[in-house]
């Protein structure tokens, strides 16, 4: 049970709040709890956690508690008020003189956020034992997704019989903006029989790994200082999980012989305790000491993909009421931008699964927005425009939740782009992301796409070059490089072009905006053989392919007649 807004409430009336909790906890440990067979295990300075035999018992305690305040808030402003929330849970414990533990501690716990002000939330396992009509009225409230919890979790209002459900009386709260990203914690590595000069070896492959993941915008990162707690020890996922909230954990060993080194590496799900990746990497000691180091680009590289791949996985193989939030949306993330209309038709879904599960966070409706984008690019629409306008719906959306976030500013940016109704709107959009925040790759890759669509070719290319320099592990890369290689082409850097084509490419063979970008490099360096092929490969990912239809499904742009050129005199021959 704790105090509702006590935050706020010891802000404006420190002395009288700590005053009346003194006295609520009094009244609650010499009165309620003998009275109901209950012992008080602690209390946590506006909460308190208490202990009972039976269900029924800890209901009707949490009832006497609830009426405490209420002849001390006949003589407050409503704004002043005091009010209690309380989360039941049965469980097994483990017991000693002053605490208890277990998992069930903490599911108690995160049921009481559910609870409104003046109510009481128990959970299925309490529901069970309780009858209805004679300890209390109940309320179905359904499954509900509880921090650092893995699986939706039933619950159920519970109030005094013949009694009216409470109403919610607390004074509204701001929207919290929830980081949806998985969140990934790097583990020094441990060194195995390492002289004490190699002993800092692990903490440089845990400092270069973090640094480098810390650069995707799709990951949400642990601390170095946090992570260095768990140095040394034996790996728990379960502590880790529970104390970091971490998702995911990255951990393993390392050998030091002379000047190489070879690291044993692991990625683990730490809500499964499955293993996700493994593997055995080697490189030079000194490697390690370099701005790009090669074994930490790898190590990062292989680690990165395997968790992208293992949520992509979960997303397409599980109901979506199964899905925790961050598969959600990494998964539409990801699906949107391969070229099957099946993993994009699943990408919509998941999507819109997040956008309803997540009402108010602003980074799930920019996505949707971008995946609008794609639905063009990809020639999956028969009106484009009115597919770029649902774009900037979304945009706004997510922008209507988060003004600043550069984000939703770049992809609305993006979608005006498209449209060329505004240019300079759309241009004024992009430069205002990447003075927001500077590190947002995705706001620099479409500025470079203005400015290879619209504006200096020269700026396209530096503007794409600091996208793919902000990003250098991002899960797909293969369109950061798709995009600066239409930089590339738009300043005839032919032979530069065709490179980034060639490494997208071998992340995401069927591509089709890479593929288009790989024709019309191939074509203008005279390579019409590979370029021939390539357009048959376009083909066979999209059936029923026209030039007529291509040419409808963007505006018209330089760049653009280039490629329309080099396909109708490929298929004229």
């Amino acid at each position: 049970m704790d105090l509702v807004e006590s935050v706020r409430l010891m802000a404006a009336n420190e002395a009288f709040v700590v005053s009346a909790w003194h006295g609520f906890l009094q009244h609650a440990q010499d009165k309620v709890l003998p009275a109901c067979s209950g012992r008080l295990v602690k209390s946590l300075g506006d909460g308190l956690l208490a202990e009972f035999d039976r269900s029924a018992d800890a209901v009707k305690a949490a009832y006497a508690m609830h009426r405490y305040f209420d002849r001390t808030n006949e003589r407050l402003p409503p704004e002043a008020r005091l009010h209690l929330r309380a989360g039941i849970h049965a469980t097994h414990l483990y017991i000693d003189t002053h605490d208890v533990f277990g998992h069930g501690v903490n599911l108690a716990a995160r049921v009481t956020a559910l609870a409104a002000p003046g109510e009481t939330v128990i959970t299925a396992s309490v529901r069970d034992t309780v009858v209805d009509g004679i300890d209390g009225e109940v309320e179905d409230m359904g499954e509900s997704y509880l921090k650092h919890w893995p699986e939706p979790v039933r619950t159920w209002r519970i109030w005094p019989a013949n009694d009216t459900a409470p109403v919610a009386r607390a004074a509204p709260q701001s929207p919290v903006h929830e980081d949806l990203r998985p969140t990934i914690a790097v583990i020094p590595f441990q060194g195995r029989g390492a002289a004490p000069e190699h002993q800092v070896v692990g903490e440089l492959l845990a400092d270069g790994v973090i640094g480098q993941i810390s650069r995707s915008h799709h990951l949400r990162v642990i601390s170095r200082l946090s992570t260095a707690a768990f140095r040394d020890r034996e790996i728990d996922l379960v502590d880790i999980q529970t104390r970091l909230d971490a998702g995911y954990v990255l951990s393993g060993s390392y050998v030091v012989m002379g000047d190489r080194i070879v690291v044993m590496a692991e990625l683990t799900d730490a809500r499964r305790s499955d293993v996700v990746w493994a593997d055995r990497l080697t490189g030079e000691v000194m490697d390690l000491l370099q701005p790009q180091s090669q074994l930490i680009l790898g190590l990062v590289d292989a680690a990165t993909q395997a968790l992208l791949d293992n949520t992509v996985q979960r997303s397409l193989i599980l109901p979506l009421p199964q899905l925790e939030s961050n598969t959600l949306l990494l998964g539409g993330i990801a699906l949107m931008h391969r070229s099957t209309a099946r993993d994009l038709d699943r990408s919509r879904e998941l999507l819109d699964a997040v956008t309803d599960r997540h009402r108010r966070v602003a980074s799930p409706w920019a996505w949707l927005s971008k995946w609008h984008i794609l639905q063009v690019v990809q020639g999956r629409c028969t009106e484009p425009n009115a597919e770029f306008r649902r774009a900037i719906e979304a945009a706004d959306r997510a922008l209507d939740l988060e003004p600043n976030s550069s984000m939703a500013l770049a992809i609305k940016g993006h979608a005006m782009c498209h449209l060329a109704e505004d240019l300079d709107a759309s241009r004024k959009l992009l430069s205002e992301a990447t003075q927001i925040n500077p590190n947002d790759a995705m706001a620099w890759l479409y500025a470079g796409f203005w400015s290879c669509m619209w504006g200096e070719p020269g700026h396209a290319v530096q503007e794409s070059e600091q996208a793919l320099h902000l990003s250098p592990m991002d899960p797909q890369k293969f369109y950061l490089q798709m995009l600066a290689a239409n930089s590339y082409l738009a300043n005839h850097q032919l032979q530069q072009a065709l490179s980034l084509c060639q490494q997208s490419l071998r992340i995401n063979r069927y591509h089709l905006p890479t593929l288009r970008a790989q024709l019309l490099a191939y074509y203008e360096l005279g390579q019409v053989d590979e370029a021939r092929q390539t357009f048959a490969t376009i083909k066979s990912v999209q059936p029923g392919f026209t030039l007529a239809s291509y040419k409808a499904s963007l505006r018209q742009s330089n760049l653009k007649e280039r490629v329309v050129h080099a396909m109708t005199r490929l298929e004229s021959h």
